[in-house]
């Protein structure tokens, strides 16, 4: 199937519950690896992707304050700790992380599950944007990150994931980004999926 010509950076959950010290993920003791360093790396892209003319849509994975909208098994197993209102809809754990705020004009999109398709607007937001092409950066690799990637493979769009712009546990990110390279998008650091997609 033929592409629209559009690109677009698609930045996956880089909110302070995920990449800040202070955030949800960190106090439960499993904080994202190189948070800082990919932190300073997305803001570069997105510096990079805005003067470029790319259009910058976001994903935050936002929950109702009593969980009702989780998944079950993540409730069970304890991720998300109701006490501390772990990525609750408006809370600071829940916003995007400062140096990476949303522009006027970038799009915002709400998930409450791994793959930023399911039950949301993200792919109608995509096709009203032109796009056909993404780049993708994000946490965590193996989790939202990978299962998006897949999902917008299967969508028939053109998908690069910028490496140096990602973070997950250790002994799964790796993995996950092999896997992604092997069925699903191009893996490659971002100037270098930048480059290539601003040429096209």
């Amino acid at each position: 199937m033929a592409h629209p010509p559009g690109a677009a950076l698609l930045v996956i959950d880089m909110q302070n519950g995920f990449v800040d010290s202070d955030g949800s993920v960190a106090r439960r003791g499993a904080p994202m690896p190189e948070a800082a360093r990919v932190v300073a790396e997305t803001s570069e892209l997105l510096a990079a992707a805005r003067g470029a003319a790319m259009p910058v849509v976001y994903t935050a994975h936002v929950l109702d304050p009593d969980y009702f909208d989780a998944p079950a098994r993540i409730v069970r197993r304890g991720v998300l700790n109701r006490e501390e209102q772990a990525l609750v809809r408006g809370t600071w754990d829940a916003a995007i992380a400062d140096e990476l705020k949303p522009h006027a004009g970038d799009r915002l999109v709400e998930k409450n599950r791994y793959d930023a398709f399911l039950y949301t607007e993200l792919e109608q937001v995509l096709r009203a944007l032109g796009v056909g092409r993404l780049l993708v950066c994000g946490v965590a690799t193996n989790v939202c990150v990978e299962s998006t990637v897949r999902s917008a493979e299967q969508r028939d769009f053109a998908v690069t994931v910028a490496s140096d712009c990602t973070s997950g546990p250790a002994g799964y990110h790796d993995a996950a980004l092999a896997a992604m390279a092997y069925v699903a998008a191009d893996v490659v650091p971002w100037r270098q999926g930048l480059e290539a997609l601003t040429a096209a």
